[in-house]
Formats: structure tokens, C-alpha cells, sequence
């Protein structure tokens, strides 16, 4: 009885670690720096945006950009000091628009439109993001 015991305790250990370490994980290395992980985003979603839509590798950057947006979102979203931020509140507009487009439309290219409009919010990211707010 006292092995089974011991056993599911070095098993339950085993598993809070695991679960530890891979919840502290980033799939697309965010560093935990709000300004250059915001630097880092913006520069990768707008390689996306500006992709053809011919580029062989179209489906794996879509790919790579909806996880950059989960990932940059669910690290930021809850965090008092950053979400409150000029630069966070037109990034995550951004962001849900850019992800509400990926979700709804998948496969079709960005009207010229939307992507100006994304284009314009990034730049008032990085303007927001230099002079601190």
C-alpha cells in the first residue's frame, strides 16, 4: 500500500512539472519584455500581410501568425500595467481584427483596405510604444 501511495505522489509531482514547464512555454518566443515582444509581433504580422498570395509558404505563415497573436494576447491581456497602455489597446484592436478576418475568411487574401488599416494601427503602435505610452 505505502509503494501505491508513494508512486501516484512522485507521479502527481511529475505532472505539475510538466505541466509547469510547458505552460511557461512560448511557441513563438516571446520574451516576456512587453515593448520588444510588441516590436517582434508587429514586425511578423505585417511580413504576413504583405505576403502574396501565390508565396508557397502562405499557409504556414498564416499559421505562424495566428499562434503570434494567441500567444502575444493571452501573455498580455490580463496584465495591469500593460493593458492599459495606449500601444496595447490599438494592438489589440489590430489583433482582433486581423484574427476575426483569419477565423471568418481563412484562406482568402486581405482586402487592400483592411490591410492599410492594420498597417496604420501598427505604425501607432510603434509611435505609441517609443514615446512610452
Amino acid at each position: 500500500m505505502k509503494v501505491k501511495s508513494y508512486l501516484s505522489r512522485v507521479l502527481a509531482l511529475v505532472l505539475v512539472l510538466v505541466v509547469t514547464l510547458v505552460g511557461c512555454s512560448s511557441p513563438t518566443g516571446l520574451t516576456g519584455n512587453y515593448t520588444d515582444d510588441t516590436f517582434a509581433v508587429v514586425e511578423k504580422l505585417i511580413t504576413a500581410i504583405d505576403l502574396p498570395d501565390d508565396a508557397p509558404n502562405r499557409q504556414e505563415v498564416l499559421g505562424l501568425a495566428k499562434d503570434e497573436i494567441n500567444d502575444y494576447i493571452s501573455r498580455y491581456r490580463r496584465d495591469d500595467k500593460n493593458s492599459g497602455l495606449r500601444s496595447f489597446t490599438t494592438m489589440q484592436t489590430a489583433l482582433n481584427s486581423l484574427a476575426g478576418y483569419y477565423n471568418s475568411y481563412g484562406n482568402r487574401p486581405l482586402p487592400d483596405n483592411l490591410k492599410q488599416r492594420l498597417k496604420e494601427e501598427f505604425r501607432q503602435v510603434e509611435l505609441a510604444l517609443k514615446r512610452g505610452a
